[in-house]
């Protein structure tokens, strides 16, 4: 082989490794003086042509690359679109890929000789970039189940809320009825009052002002001050007015500690429905048994819009 034919193969050779084929500057019969410089694509038409064993094996690593290139945007569109957080980065880096492949584009325009190994390098490249692609697809997936999961919970949590409000006003509903008909069988009897036998305490005052002269001297009972009752006033203001009627058509909740259902708050007394005492006495022992005192109730409620 003369000289210049070995700088040649040696130049095509290079190229081939290094991913970039050399652009002669000079005419073939002025080698002596021809200077290189790296061509900023190469089209693998080469490849196309009738291939041996080792062509076909080059063309099918082409292919098996450019499906993962594919993958890469197809898991990355999907995850952008699905708006969910997989907890990793949805990035994936196919430089290794793209570099090894375009060293087997180059190599087209060498003996086959040079293929295989080439071929293998894009082998592996691809199979690292299908990994990362199989690890975003996963995350994306458990993401998908995951909000699944918490959607169906919300929705059996809001079923729940809605029979158990239908439940306490069809209970509701099922008392006054009671109540009525009590009232009136009483009336039919001749004489005596129609009003229940108060069973909670209190003077009788039902109205919020007497219904917080009630609360005070429970607080006192119980060794709780002024501070105590602010709290307790502001509480129960914004649940419900010191209404011992209120009624709150969304939940069910009752009364003046908005009990849910109201019917609790016969543990107190069986006029919880008529007696303002009989209700402030549940709702006292209520919030001592789960805040401790009314502050500590009152400071929940602001926190969270409830106690």
């Amino acid at each position: 082989m003369t000289t210049v034919g070995a700088l040649v193969l040696g130049v095509v050779a290079a190229a081939a490794l290094t991913g970039t084929a050399p652009a002669a500057t000079a005419s073939p019969a002025d080698l002596s003086t021809a200077t290189f410089s790296l061509a900023s694509s190469i089209t693998p038409t080469v490849l196309a042509a009738t291939p041996g064993p080792e062509k076909t094996e080059a063309r099918a690593a082409e292919t098996a690359a450019s499906t993962s290139i594919q993958a890469v945007a197809t898991v990355q569109s999907d995850i952008a679109a699905s708006g969910l957080d997989i907890g990793q980065p949805a990035t994936v880096d196919t430089t290794a890929l793209q570099q090894a492949t375009d060293r087997l584009e180059a190599a087209s325009v060498l003996p086959e000789t040079f293929l295989p190994a080439l071929s293998h390098d894009v082998a592996a490249a691809t199979a690292a970039v299908d990994q990362r692609v199989a690890e975003l697809r996963g995350g994306l997936d458990a993401a998908v189940a995951k909000k699944a999961e918490e959607e169906a919970a919300e929705k059996a949590r809001q079923e729940a809320e809605a029979a158990a409000a239908a439940k306490a006003a069809a209970d509701k509903a099922a008392a006054d009825k009671q109540a009525s008909s009590s009232s009136s069988s009483s009336n039919s009897g001749g004489g005596g009052s129609s009003a229940p036998i108060p069973t909670g305490g209190g003077s009788g005052d039902n109205s919020p002002a007497g219904a917080q002269a009630a609360a005070r001297d429970m607080l006192a009972s119980r060794g709780w001050g002024d501070d105590q009752m602010s709290c307790l006033v502001s509480l129960w203001n914004k649940e419900s007015g010191w209404n011992y009627k209120a009624y709150n058509s969304g939940s069910g909740a009752y009364g003046i500690p908005q009990a849910l259902p109201g019917s609790k708050m016969s543990s107190a007394g069986a006029d919880w429905q008529t007696n303002a005492a009989t209700q402030v006495s549940w709702g006292l022992g209520y919030i001592s048994g789960r805040y401790g005192t009314p502050c500590g109730a009152w400071g929940h409620s602001q926190s969270t819009g409830w106690y």
